[in-house]
Order: structure tokens, then sequence, then C-alpha cells
């Protein structure tokens, strides 16, 4: 499994097709989940030895070692609110890499890999509620596949800094409420998280779900002439997103002469695959890591400044 995984940069093949490779695992249950093959570092089998320490939260089994980097080992199926998984030869260690961090995952079994289209992935079943850990479901040979929220998990489990930006006084500040932003994430903690970054510089803002939902929005201002359209200093996206990912979305937005001129962000959580050549691949103006709110402000600011600025 990791010599599969080892060539993970060749996968960027993907990119701006609307496909993505999803590793399957299972816990202690028939029940398959998935994780995007861009967030794994590797597969250990089985999970090498932990060092335990005293406070840690249930679900985090402790610490070790593995190619020079110490990293904390979260039971998966405790973070799910489920009873511990049953430690072992058999169980393996998903390494991934996301939101600026490194994160192992205990999981009781790993199936294969497998490669499909972000059109086949549907956003979490309505009314499921806030409790639950899944950001899309999919099926794989009629077998349904619930793709894991490790966003969510890594913050109910350790917290994620939520480092907020000093708001400067300024005239980009003074300037900030004529502007508006989309900001475009499948996850309900993203988009809070965004949010907050957001509010206090005065922007107005429109949330959407997906790549698809954001598209219909600005064909929908772009029809009408609507001054969200006008005044619309950034896209703030999200990558890995159900229906239409980021890099399709953005390929999207550039097809459309009213629209091809927006600055786009790239605001992911996928910082392991981030470089300049991938940047202009998919036509994006600048990609950020999740999750800095300083960083996100200070983009906004910044967009604000030009958007303002004499011609």
């Amino acid at each position: 499994m990791s010599q599969v995984l080892a060539g993970v940069n060749q996968r960027t093949r993907l990119v701006g097709h609307n496909r993505l490779e999803l590793l399957l695992f299972r816990l202690d249950d028939t029940q398959l989940y998935g994780i995007n093959v861009f967030k794994v570092r590797e597969v250990v089998m089985p999970c090498p030895a932990l060092t335990r320490y005293q406070g840690r939260h249930p679900a985090n089994l402790g610490i070790t070692r593995l190619r020079g980097t110490t990293i904390s080992v979260i039971d998966l199926q405790v973070a799910l609110g489920r009873p511990p998984l049953r430690e072992g030869t058999s169980t393996a260690l998903v390494v991934a890499e996301f939101s600026r961090s490194v994160q192992g995952f205990l999981v009781a079994s790993v199936d294969r890999i497998i490669n499909t289209n972000w059109e086949d992935i549907l956003p979490a079943p309505v009314g499921m509620g806030d409790a639950h850990f899944l950001t899309a479901v999919t099926k794989v040979e009629g077998v349904l596949v619930e793709i894991l929220d490790v966003e969510k998990v890594l913050f109910g489990v350790a917290g994620i800094k939520d480092t907020q930006a000093n708001h400067p006084n300024s005239p980009e500040t003074s300037k900030a409420k004529d502007y508006h932003v989309l900001v475009v994430d499948d996850s309900a903690v993203a988009r809070k998280q965004i949010e907050r970054a957001i509010q206090p510089t005065g922007v107005g803002y429109t949330l959407a779900k997906d790549g698809r939902e954001a598209l219909d929005t600005l064909l929908r201002w772009a029809a009408s002439d609507a001054p969200e359209l006008e005044r619309l200093c950034l896209i703030i996206s999200d990558v890995e997103m159900p229906r239409m990912d980021g890099y399709t979305f953005t390929k999207e937005v550039r097809k459309h002469q009213r629209l091809q001129h927006l600055y786009v962000l790239l605001h992911t959580s996928l910082s392991g695959v981030l470089d300049s050549g991938l940047l202009e691949q998919v036509q994006a103006n600048k990609f950020l890591a999740k999750y800095d709110g300083s960083e996100l402000s200070k983009v906004v600011y910044e967009r604000v400044a030009a958007m303002s600025a004499p011609i």
C-alpha cells in the first residue's frame, strides 16, 4: 500500500478533470469509509508502537515516531463516538497530511484505492444534523462509501488554532463594506472558520456548499447584473467538494466572459500538493493552506486595496 501511495504527486493528472482517488478502509464494522488520497502520506501496517501520555483526549492513543517526525495517533472509531478499535497486528495506521499538520488515524483495515468522479460524490444526507462526521457519500460497485470529514474529526479531538487578524485602521478597512466575497466550501466547520475571519473586515459575503452551487450563483448574478458580482473582490474556494471540485469550478469560471477576470483563491487542506505549476494549470490566482484566519483576512484586505486603487 505504501508503494501505491508513493506516486501521489503523479496524481495531479486528475486535476481539472473533476476526478479524485479515494483510499477505502474499514473500522470494526462492514461499512466502507473513504479519504482523498491527496491527503494520505502513507499507510503503515501494523500500527507501530505508541507512547501514551496523561491528559490526552480519549480518542488520542498517544504519539509515535515515523521517518523523523513525531505524530499523534487518533483511534478513528473513538473519534466517531464508538467503542475503541481492537488494537493488534491487523490494524493499520493511515498517515495523513492536511490543514498544516501530519496526523495518524488508526483503522481496522485498508481496502484499496479507487478512481472516481467528483460528480459521483454526493453531499451528506440532509437531516443528519451537526453531530455526524461525513462530508460526502458515494457508491463503489453498488456499495455505500462514507467519506469522512477528517478536518472535523481533528477539530473535535485536538481543536484547531483559530488565528485571527489584526484589523488595521486604514483606508482599506473603511472601503471594505463596498465589496463582496464568495465563499465556497462543503464543510460547515470550514465555512464557520472563514466567516470568523471575514466578518471583522466588514466585507459582505455569500456562502456556497460546492463548486456547482457557486458557479450557478455567479451565472445568476451575471444574468441579472447583480451588484454582488460588480463588487466581488474575491472568491475563496475549497478544493475537495462533492459534485464539482474547486479545480473544475475555477476552470469553468475562466470560460465565461463576465466571470473570467474574477480573483480565485483556492483555500485547501491539501497542503502537501501546493506548487506554482499546479496553480498555473488550474488557472487560479493563489493557493492558501487551511487554516490561518490572519492570512485569510490579509488576502481580503489586499483584494479590497487592489479593487479600490485608482486605475
